[in-house]
């Protein structure tokens, strides 16, 4: 039964969503949408089947080896439980970190297959390796519905190449395969792309199917009032989503860094804080641009400023015009902070990729926190909040409201690329709906 009410409540999430954003498709991106799912294959078509699934469970861990956030483990349950409750033979893949010469154990997933094993509450044994004689005896040592963790991909360079002869390797210990790995969908690598090329059906997962249904439902067909909410240090890696955004969204909301090139931009002088000086002309044709199409935008009104990029450092909250020379400004001020809250009342969708200031000082911390309870409010009034990615995710969590959000991304690079109106190579690789 926990199984069956843990598919229920994904499906049901998205069925939600679907009712408030209406079909969701429009040309430019109908490849995404109409993928066959994991859902669309039943007991017959997976009993005593070999199952490749592609997760993402690229965990953060300690020194120790502990996993410190287990967001993207428990993001893979619901396809896992769901295939080994069919009567698959689950194998699960991932990488973890960057390796660079091969096997090195602080990258190893041992780590992982503890916390799967309580999450499942089945025994998950890792695989000394993803390819070879080792997965083939685990592979005919497996009962239906055993679930079993290879080793990390990355520890062969070929993974990130997509070589076709890594990749048929992956492919030979198994009948069908699964990618519910949202987070490394932008890239074409052997485990997400070029095993469809020998396995098939290659369907999506619930959390990949999720992903895609919350952040293209968010983009192509809003309610609206539709507010962005876009932050992080330097324009100059927002440049394609904020453009796009422009195109979508009725009020856009910039924070983080980039908000002094801008600032500049309009003239004011911005002290000590960060500044794309080869971005001044790109952000006034930003604004120009907001402006032509009818945006609200939200800039920065007064600021956190502090003496030293410290968490110790003397902070002080100024307007924008009177940021001291020797100063740089580390968040948005309450001014600013009251001016968006009040931006955000009315809209029914929001869309946040990026903080406010650097939230991992405390004293540089409340225009981020002060969002993040703003969007936990407004989820409560029926507005679709949606964290796309990245450091927003992590601000969420520490601020201890990812709960109160309509849906938080696993993805940082690939909601940036589903955002920008990109194709993913990894959805790309699978079968049509």
């Amino acid at each position: 039964m926990r199984v069956v009410a843990a598919v229920v409540a994904s499906l049901a999430a998205v069925s939600a969503f679907n009712a408030n954003f209406g079909a969701m498709r429009t040309l430019s991106r109908t490849l995404e949408m109409a993928k066959k799912s994991v859902g669309d294959l039943g007991e017959a078509e997976l009993k005593g089947k070999r199952v490749l699934v592609r997760c993402d469970l690229n965990v953060p861990l300690s020194k120790e080896m502990e996993i410190t956030d287990d967001t993207r483990i428990r993001g893979s349950i619901p396809t896992v439980e769901y295939l080994s409750s069919k009567g698959a033979k689950v194998l699960l893949s991932s990488h973890l970190g960057r390796p660079k010469t091969g096997y090195e154990k602080k990258f190893s997933l041992a780590p992982v297959t503890k916390r799967l094993t309580e999450l499942l509450k089945k025994d998950v044994e890792l695989v000394p390796d993803c390819i070879g004689m080792s997965v083939a005896k685990k592979v005919s040592e497996m009962a239906d519905g055993d679930v079993a963790l290879l080793e990390n991909v990355r520890f062969y360079k070929e993974e990130e190449k997509n070589d076709k002869t890594f990749a048929s390797q992956l492919a030979a210990n198994a009948d069908l395969f699964v990618n519910d790995a949202f987070g490394t969908a932008h890239r074409a690598h052997g485990s997400t792309a070029g095993v469809t090329e020998f396995l098939s059906p290659s369907v999506a997962g619930f959390l990949l199917q999720k992903e895609l249904t919350y952040l293209q439902g968010a983009v192509d067909e809003p309610k609206r009032p539709f507010a962005a909410i876009v932050g992080g240090s330097k324009v100059s890696s927002k440049i394609t989503v904020i453009e796009t955004l422009l195109n979508k969204c009725d009020k856009l909301v910039l924070g983080g860094g980039m908000v002094f090139t801008f600032l500049k931009a309009r003239g004011y002088s911005v002290g000590k804080s960060l500044v794309e000086e080869d971005q001044l002309e790109l952000a006034k044709n930003l604004e120009k641009i907001a402006t032509e199409k009818g945006v609200k935008l939200f800039l920065a009104s007064d600021v956190v400023v502090a003496d030293k990029f410290s968490a110790d450092a003397e902070a002080k909250v100024v307007s924008i015009e009177e940021i001291p020379d020797e100063w740089m400004g580390l968040d948005i001020g309450p001014k600013t902070i009251a001016d968006i809250s009040e931006g955000l009342s009315d809209c029914k969708t929001v869309i946040w990729n990026g903080p406010m200031g650097v939230f991992e000082f405390e004293k540089f911390s409340k225009g981020t926190f002060s969002i993040a309870e703003k969007l936990a409010e407004l989820t409560g009034t029926g507005c679709i909040t949606i964290i796309g990615g990245g450091d927003s995710v992590a601000a969420v969590e520490k601020a201890g409201l990812a709960d109160k959000m309509s849906h938080i991304s696993t993805g940082g690079g690939a909601s940036l690329e589903l955002l920008e109106g990109k194709v993913l190579p990894g959805v790309a690789a699978l079968n049509e709906a």
